[in-house]
Order: C-alpha cells, then structure tokens, then sequence
C-alpha cells in the first residue's frame, strides 16, 4: 500500500516539475527556438499536476472511481497536438521535430516527477540535455549546415 499524498510532497515535486521544464527550456530558448522555457515549465507542471491528481483521486475517494492510469494517458497524447504546433515545413525542410520531441519529453518528466519517479526524471533530464547539447555539436561535426544544404539542392 502507497502512502498518501501529502502537501509538502505536491509543493516538492511541483517544484521540481517546474526545474525539469526549465532546464530543458533553458536550452531550447538558448537556440531561438519556438517553444522556450516557459512553455517547457508549464508543459511539465501541467503533467505533475495531473499525475499528482491521478494519484490523490483514489486515494481520497473510496467508490471506485476508475484507472487513475487514465489522467496520464490523455496527457501522453494531448501532448502530441502541442508538438504538432511546433512543427513547421519550409519548402522541402522541416524545421520544429527536435523541440516537438522535446516538448512530449518534458511533459513525460513531469508526469514521472508527478508519480514521485525522481530517478527517473533526473535520468531522463541529464540524456535530454546530453541529446541537444552534445549531440548537437557532434552533429554539426559530422554533418555540417554546408553538407546538408548541398544534398538538399540536388
């Protein structure tokens, strides 16, 4: 059995939520992008809000309420059309994919900061930021602006 949810667990993980978003946004304002940081840190307080309401329901409500797994599954993809907002074509490019991903990333962190999963969302945080900040260089490395508009042109 789970103990209940108490206030200063709800303050402590919204707070993290709100850290989680930020660090990712941080990074995705860093580079211009559309979607920054305060989109970033209302995705994931909005996503800890809702598990943190998926949890508490059935744990203060003794008729059957159904799968407190619901909340969370709608957040999972009603993400998906935020993302989609994000996404933009010019011509034969793609721009917006990376923070899309990002975005749907940020709310899984703070559904899983929500659940009280901090191991897991500081694990998925540091990979998120290895992904755009170091990947970032050594794919420019590999694959330079120059490269790829010339195999575009062809």
């Amino acid at each position: 059995m789970t103990r209940a949810i108490t206030e200063i667990d709800i303050v402590i993980r919204l707070c993290l939520a709100f850290a989680g978003g930020g660090i990712i946004g941080f990074e995705r304002s860093f580079r211009r992008q559309v979607a920054g940081l305060r989109t970033h840190i209302l995705i994931a307080l909005g996503a800890a809000s809702l598990m943190l309401l998926s949890i508490w329901l059935p744990q203060n409500f003794t008729e059957k309420i159904g799968d407190p797994g619901r909340i969370a599954a709608q957040v999972v993809s009603g993400i998906g059309f935020l993302g989609a907002g994000a996404i933009i074509r010019l011509g034969s490019n793609i721009r917006g994919l990376t923070t899309a991903a990002s975005l749907w990333l940020t709310a899984a962190i703070g559904l899983t900061i929500g659940a009280g999963m901090y191991v897991t969302a500081i694990t998925a945080e540091i990979l998120a930021l290895v992904t755009l900040i170091v990947l970032h260089k050594v794919e420019n490395k590999l694959f330079p602006d120059d490269w790829v508009k010339k195999e575009n042109s062809k």
